[in-house]
């Protein structure tokens, strides 16, 4: 079921974007929002998609929620593409 989740978060490009700048440090939602032109409650929905696939980790100071990405999860699915490729990779000439 994780990977499953994992897979489905993955599958849209505005949360593959999400992750690609928070590679680079944690930040706020709004901060997040600002690198795109779809509604704040848009992305709020696309944190709580990456965030029930474990792919982000929120972290609350004040009156702000923080994300920052959780690369252990995005390991462990490369770890079984990889093993995917390995048992079933064919070449084709």
């Amino acid at each position: 079921m994780a990977l499953q989740n994992t897979l489905r978060a993955l599958a849209d490009p505005i949360r593959r974007e999400i992750l690609n700048i928070l590679k680079r440090g944690r930040l706020s939602a709004g901060e997040i929002t600002e690198h795109f032109s779809v509604t704040g409650a848009s992305i709020s929905r696309h944190l709580s998609v990456l965030k029930e696939a474990d792919l982000i980790r929120d972290t609350r100071e004040g009156k702000f929620i923080f994300y920052e990405i959780n690369t252990s999860v995005l390991e462990e699915t490369m770890l079984w593409l990889s093993d995917l490729k390995g048992a079933n990779h064919v070449e084709t000439k």
